[in-house]
């Protein structure tokens, strides 16, 4: 059975609340997690006999804890990690789906479970290799200092959404969420959806702190690395909507053994203090 997810408030109740010490326990398993992937020679500082860049591509809600422990990677492998960043869904041009399309290099793509399993149907990605890394909800925001709405109940969700001015929502899962089902879900389609923006290619953080819009919604990862808001919570239970994201091999790689390396790190146990502190679940390998 999936355990209920948590909210980032929860996380942080659940681990020290010094993180930087955290870290620092975690640094030995780290070392022996890595060692136990095949990540090859610890402490190594040049990359190892033909070892090429590794490339990825990764959406903006596994970017945050992605990151923060790419260094560490490329410190205990040798090997350098080339990274491209986009959105899980749409035709937007810096969009994984449209990278892939344009042949731009890939080896690991993460993003949305639903987005990564139909590149696998389009025959980019390797059947099989779909590893999924963390569950991820939905929140809200508003620039800095701002007044914080009330949301915490769907009642509650429902007059803050009609009476914002603007409302800003991304172009990848949260956004799709929000433009076709939540709004319907809530009753308040006809007067909300338009003055909702959908956001391309930027963080719905940065519009709002930059006093494009006066309320912002995407994943709770996404928005707490943002300077210039202030993170409202997530949505509701009741209408909460939690994405998968996964991580699995580009059908073009041309290194496909350092694509499994790298995300049996991400999947690793000793990596997953530093993904919930991003505000994501880790679904670590057992």
């Amino acid at each position: 059975m999936t355990k209920p997810f948590k909210t980032p408030s929860s996380f942080r109740s659940s681990y020290p609340s010094s993180f930087g010490t955290l870290t620092r326990r975690a640094a030995l398993p780290l070392v022996a997690a890595l060692a136990l992937a095949g990540c090859g020679s610890l402490g190594t500082t040049s990359k190892p006999a033909g070892g090429a860049d590794i490339h990825v591509m990764t959406s903006g809600g596994f970017t945050a804890a992605y990151n923060d422990l790419r260094p560490e990677f490329e410190r205990s492998t040798g090997r350098s990690v080339k990274t491209a960043y986009g959105a899980s869904m749409g035709n937007a041009e810096d969009s994984i789906p449209s990278r892939l399309a344009r042949n731009e290099p890939a080896d690991v793509v993460i993003l949305a479970r639903p987005a990564l399993d139909a590149l696998v149907a389009e025959g980019k990605v390797v059947p099989g290799s779909q590893v999924d890394l963390v569950r991820s909800a939905i929140g809200f925001a508003v620039r800095k200092g701002a007044p914080k709405p009330d949301i915490s109940t769907v009642d509650a969700l429902k007059r803050t959404l009609i009476a914002a001015p603007s409302i800003a929502y991304s172009a990848s899962a949260s956004g799709t969420y929000y433009e076709t089902e939540l709004l319907k879900k809530l009753g308040i389609e006809d007067q909300v959806k338009p003055k909702s923006k959908r956001i391309l290619s930027e963080r719905v953080g940065s519009v709002v702190a930059r006093g494009d819009a006066a309320l912002g919604l995407q994943q709770v990862s996404e928005l707490l690395p943002i300077a210039g808001i202030d993170y409202i919570g997530p949505l509701p239970a009741e209408v909460q909507r939690v994405t998968v994201f996964s991580a699995g091999i580009a059908s073009a790689s041309k290194q496909p053994d350092a694509a499994r390396q790298l995300i049996r790190y991400l999947n690793s146990p000793a990596a997953a203090p530093t993904i919930a502190k991003t505000g994501l679940e880790p679904l670590t390998a057992r």
